[in-house]
């Protein structure tokens, strides 16, 4: 019964009706929660502006939990009025996929967001939010509260009320803060790098548990101050591909899902295949190269400087339940790692689905990465260096030998289930067990 269990307090931002990978995170934790005696409450932003949506994941919202929803302010309708996009337009995200070369608008309008809107573009909704739920905790008691970030300002969110309610609080991180790859592109001042930096370590010091997704990210926040850091990778949820039924994906394809930007951008790979194709002369008649979701201009570019595209296609942003189809009937799964410094702990969250659907995955990344030790552990594909020319070569000519005798690998089931969210999210409630009976 709900009564017999503690009740946690969830903080994210991101909650149905999003839609990409970031949603998934608190959504599956809250689906299971319940089955090892914690009671989720869920506050989240009311009418965000998220950059898709996809209403299925409604589904997996357990029925009668609290979602307490937060009015916020955004500066995403400023912005596309600065640069001109329409208003009705998707909000994109600006560090990492444009459709061209950007301009200054563009430019200037991700410094001041980066330098003005601190920790992210969510900053103004933190005080609101700190006051609201201070108001509703007096009158509905938690015995914990959980941040997902980012944004951080879920992390400032729950570091303020940990603050002033002595609540214990688990402090999770999808990405890092000031350690993730991608922080060297946000042109901060050094004075917001420094606000960066004390908000960072406020939240240590206020934190009773931090996790995080990957054990390099888990040592590089030990070496910054965070105490008791241990590790809850994403995963796969079981249930999700139950019913899906396998797309009839032809030839020889190589199917990438998710956001595809500029420092994701495999010129060596389009380059091998080009020169494959001189040697094999029915390799093109086989390739396909299916890359759903946003991909930035310079990737197009690059393909087609190299002859290639005709053996694209760009089905741009597809619903959740399709993505899982593609993914299950995909001959070859494409993973791309950034190209930035602090890349061996990124682990995309599309990992876990691409080795649930049990298709071999072709790694384009640090060969010393979480994600190569992954795909090793589970005999799921070959992980090589964006450069390493030779390797990627071999590895394509491996596979599409593979193709051509029906015999592609599989990864081993049995190595994939520590990865079920089931298992992951009875992995929380034990943290969170480990903080409140203190």
């Amino acid at each position: 019964m709900q009564d017999s269990r503690k009740k946690v307090l969830i903080i994210s931002y991101y909650w149905p009706p999003s839609g990409g990978i970031a949603v998934l995170r608190c959504l599956k934790w809250a689906k299971y929660l319940r089955e090892f005696g914690w009671e989720p409450v869920v506050f989240t932003a009311e009418d965000a502006h998220y950059p898709s949506l996809d209403p299925s994941n409604e589904k997996d919202i357990p029925e009668g939990m609290t979602v307490l929803r937060g009015k916020i302010f955004e500066p995403y309708a400023l912005y596309k009025r600065f640069t001109g996009q329409d208003k009705d337009a998707n909000v994109n995200n600006v560090f990492y996929v444009q459709d061209e070369q950007p301009g200054w608008t563009h430019r200037f309008s991700v410094w001041v967001r980066s330098n003005f809107f601190i920790p992210d573009a969510r900053a103004m909704w933190i005080r609101p939010s700190v006051r609201f739920l201070l108001d509703y905790l007096q009158e509905h008691p938690v015995d914990a509260i959980v941040s997902d970030g980012p944004p951080h300002s879920n992390t400032r969110i729950a570091t303020l009320l940990k603050q002033k309610t002595g609540i214990p609080w688990l402090a999770d991180f999808q990405d890092p803060w000031t350690q993730v790859d991608y922080y060297q592109m946000l042109s901060l001042t050094s004075w917001a790098d420094r606000k960066h930096r004390r908000l960072e370590q406020e939240a240590f010091r206020a934190a009773d548990k931090t996790t995080i997704v990957s054990p390099s990210w888990k040592a590089e926040l030990e070496k910054i101050g965070a105490r008791n850091v241990s590790v809850i990778p994403w995963g796969y949820d079981p249930e999700d591909f139950e019913n899906i039924e396998a797309a009839a994906v032809s030839g020889f394809t190589f199917m990438h899902l998710g956001i595809m930007g500029h420092d994701r951008n495999p010129e060596t790979f389009f380059r091998v295949l080009r020169e494959i194709s001189e040697e094999y002369e029915d390799f093109l008649q086989h390739l396909r190269l299916e890359l759903v979701g946003q991909v930035d201009f310079s990737v197009q570019e690059a393909y087609s400087m190299e002859g290639l595209s005709e053996q694209v296609t760009l089905p741009g942003s597809v619903p959740r339940g399709r993505a899982l189809e593609l993914t299950a009937g995909s001959p070859v799964l494409l993973l791309l790692l950034n190209k930035q410094d602090n890349v061996q702990g990124r682990i995309p969250g599309k990992l876990f689905e691409y080795l649930a659907a049990r298709r071999p995955i072709l790694v384009l990344g640090p060969p010393d990465s979480d994600v190569a030790n992954i795909v090793r552990e589970t005999a799921s594909g070959v992980t090589c260096d964006y450069e390493d020319a030779a390797g990627i070569k071999e590895a394509v000519l491996k596979l599409y030998q593979q193709y051509l005798a029906g015999s592609l690998q599989k990864p081993l089931r049995g190595e994939i289930e520590q990865y079920s969210v089931r298992n992951l999210t009875q992995r929380l409630a034990t943290y969170l067990d480990e903080i409140t009976d203190q």
